[in-house]
């Protein structure tokens, strides 16, 4: 028996349809259909990570490569006023999808200290 895939391998897979602003081999980002701020995107591994807290020394590239196309994407994008990263883990950090995802939030003025 496999385990149900997460809507972001989903997504990856092509099963649903998204906004891709990004894709190479390790990651894509997509427009969240839910926005937090005029502009939220995810950055998302391909490779199914649960979350930061369980990530392990050979994700480090592949948590590196995330905040490079974080950075690229937000430049591209042209969030020059700045931008909000986030990663949420586990139930009390308001994960709400299995699968390490990278928030991307810009467009508005944040406020300190968040949720």
């Amino acid at each position: 028996m496999s385990e149900e895939k997460t809507i972001f391998q989903r997504i990856i897979d092509r099963e649903i349809p998204s906004t891709i602003e990004h894709e190479d081999d390790t990651c894509i980002v997509i427009r969240d259909i839910e926005p937090q701020a005029p502009n939220h995107l995810l950055a998302i591994p391909k490779k199914l990570i649960p979350r930061i807290g369980e990530a392990t020394e050979e994700d480090e590239q592949i948590l590196g490569h995330l905040m490079m196309v974080v950075g690229k994407v937000a430049k591209k994008l042209g969030f020059n006023n700045g931008f909000r990263v986030v990663v949420n883990n586990g139930p009390e950090g308001g994960e709400a999808v299995p699968h390490l995802h990278v928030h991307i939030l810009s467009g508005r003025q944040m406020t300190w200290p968040p949720g």
